[in-house]
Formats: structure tokens, C-alpha cells, sequence
């Protein structure tokens, strides 16, 4: 027993519902919220992620309208990502001016001028490998990769993307974009760096969603899980190479990840609720273990909690229609 009790007694600011709200540290809204949705080309009705339930492929002639109903509901802002039928070793498609990069972008903006755009910038929807970049052997080249994702990032610059927000994991990426960004004209277009990404078994449901062609995996070049300083040298990196903002990837596991970074920089700092994490909840309530409004609730408050300023998340139309 504490030595301050019984005059320390911090239950008198829990004891009803009045107190709890006045005095609870850490919140989110609807603006802190980004939906992440997958737009596939050359297909007609909407495509259900199995594994992802109440998420669906969204068919590239119905973007505008489904885009139209995020608005209403009050979501702000997407990342978006690109299910491609025009596959081949480079991922060439994303920087063709009527590529589906670029065609993702001008509907949106077209729909609903005021949606914030995030492009994310990589090319493992677009390779007949699966993997993010150019392959020499086994190997992906970073340095023709990253030239190449300065050319993706211009042309969805170009097709209004608000936000550039590369996921590719190379080294250097960062710069980059920015110098190729910069070299375009688009000296105020914000690179949203997938700064800290980890190699993350909580990815599986998104490779279904994606349509990812990939046979083996991205451990040469994603982050080794097991890695904390190494996680924030990343992050750090990225920042001294010019990224406006930085992200953390997966979430829930990684919160000692997002603290760090919050603590060592000044950045706004995103965080990423994967596919894995978002399927975990939604069986978990299916299969009546959990309470899905509370569970979500309090996930994303912990990832808020731990500093994160916005939340990349599934569950943004559901907590938008919901009222939050």
C-alpha cells in the first residue's frame, strides 16, 4: 500500500462518467483519421477482401461516387493504392500520365476537390514480382529504384495528389522524391515518408487486397522487428533527407517505435493500422471474443496515446458513420 494513501485516492477522479471525460489525457477525432482504399482497374463491381471484412476493391468507374460518399460521411483524407492489370518487372505503369496512379488521383480530386490525396509511391501492386522495385537476381536495386519512384511521385503530383507517401523502404527514397519533386515545380507538394517500416507478419491480409504477385519477402530491405534503434535512425534519416512527415508501420506492436520518434523528433507523426491488425479485431467479434466498438476505440486511442498525431486506419468509415 502506498504510503500517501489514504489521502492520495486517485479513484475520486474516476468515480462517474462526468470526471472520467474532464479528465482523460488522450483523444482522436475524425480529422485525426486517414482511410487507406484500393482502387482496381478494368473490373465492374466491388471486390471483397475476404480476409478483410467490410473491405472491398473498389472498381476504378465507381471511384468517384464511393469517394463522394467518404465525403458526406466526413472523412478528409485517403491513401490510396493502385490493384493493376498492367503488370510488368518495373512497375512502369505508375509513372505513365494515364497510368492508374495517376488516373486514382484525378478522379478523386475531380469528385471532391477538398478530399486530401496520398499517393502511396511504390511499385509492388505494379510488378509482375511483387516486389517494390527493380530486380537485378534476387536482388531489388535501390538506386534504379529510387529513380524511378521520383518519376511516379511527379506524375501523381501532377494528377493532383495532395501528399507523396513512399513505402518502397529504399534508401535514399526520401531525397529523391524531393529532388525530382522540386525539379517538376512542386516545391510545396509534402512527402509523407513511410519512415519506420517494418517487415511485419501483420501484412498478410494486405496482399490479398493488393493482388500482390510476390513469392518470398521484403526482409532485405523492411525492417527487421527485433530492431529499436535502428527503427528510430530510420525515421531520423528520412527527416534529414527532407520528409514533412513521418510514419510508423505496423501500429499496435510498435508503440515504444512511435513514442521514440515522437520524443527525438518534431515531425508530425503518422501511424499505420495494418490489414492484419483490422482483421484480428473484426474476427475476434465475429467470433464474439471481443467487443469490436470498445476494441477499436481503444486501439487507436493507445496509438494516439503514445504520440502519434494521425492514424492510418480501416476503420475510418465505420467510426465516421458511427459518429465516432
Amino acid at each position: 500500500m502506498s504510503s500517501l494513501f489514504p489521502a492520495a485516492r486517485p479513484r475520486r477522479l474516476r468515480s462517474n462518467e462526468n470526471f472520467r471525460s474532464l479528465f482523460q489525457e488522450s483523444e482522436f477525432t475524425l480529422n485525426d483519421l486517414v482511410l487507406p482504399i484500393f482502387v482496381e482497374e478494368e473490373i465492374d463491381e466491388f471486390v471483397p477482401i475476404k480476409s478483410m471484412p467490410g473491405v472491398q476493391r473498389i472498381p476504378e468507374s465507381r471511384l468517384a461516387q464511393e469517394v463522394e460518399r467518404y465525403a458526406r460521411a466526413g472523412i478528409k483524407s485517403v491513401m490510396t493504392f493502385g490493384v493493376s492489370h498492367h503488370l510488368d518487372a518495373t512497375g512502369s505503369d505508375t509513372w505513365q500520365e494515364n497510368g492508374l496512379v495517376s488516373r486514382i488521383s484525378r478522379t478523386i480530386k475531380s469528385a471532391v476537390p477538398e478530399m486530401i490525396v496520398m499517393s502511396d509511391t511504390c511499385f509492388c501492386e505494379y510488378t509482375d514480382h511483387g516486389h517494390c522495385g527493380v530486380m537485378h537476381g534476387a536482388h531489388v536495386d535501390n538506386d534504379a529504384t529510387i529513380e524511378n519512384l521520383g518519376k511516379q511521385a511527379v506524375m501523381a503530383a501532377r494528377a493532383g495528389a495532395d501528399v507523396i507517401a513512399p513505402s518502397a523502404a529504399m534508401d535514399g527514397q526520401v531525397k529523391a522524391i524531393r529532388a525530382a519533386l522540386d525539379a517538376a515545380g512542386f516545391t510545396q507538394t509534402p512527402i509523407m515518408a513511410y519512415s519506420t517500416k517494418f517487415a511485419s507478419a501483420l501484412y498478410g491480409p494486405f496482399r490479398e487486397a493488393g493482388g500482390s504477385a510476390l513469392k518470398g519477402d521484403r526482409k532485405s530491405y523492411q525492417m527487421n522487428p527485433m530492431n529499436r534503434r535502428e527503427a528510430l535512425r530510420e525515421s531520423l534519416l528520412d527527416e534529414a533527407e527532407g520528409a514533412d512527415a513521418l510514419m510508423v508501420k505496423p501500429a499496435g506492436a510498435y508503440l515504444d517505435i512511435i513514442r521514440d520518434i515522437r520524443e527525438a523528433s518534431n515531425l508530425p507523426l503518422a501511424a499505420y493500422q495494418v490489414s492484419g491488425e483490422y482483421a484480428m479485431i473484426k474476427f475476434g467479434a465475429q467470433a464474439g471474443a471481443i467487443d469490436e466498438h470498445r476494441v477499436v476505440r481503444e486501439t487507436l486511442g493507445a496509438i494516439k496515446r503514445a504520440g502519434a498525431d494521425l492514424i492510418f486506419t480501416y476503420f475510418a468509415m465505420d467510426l465516421a458513420l458511427s459518429g465516432i
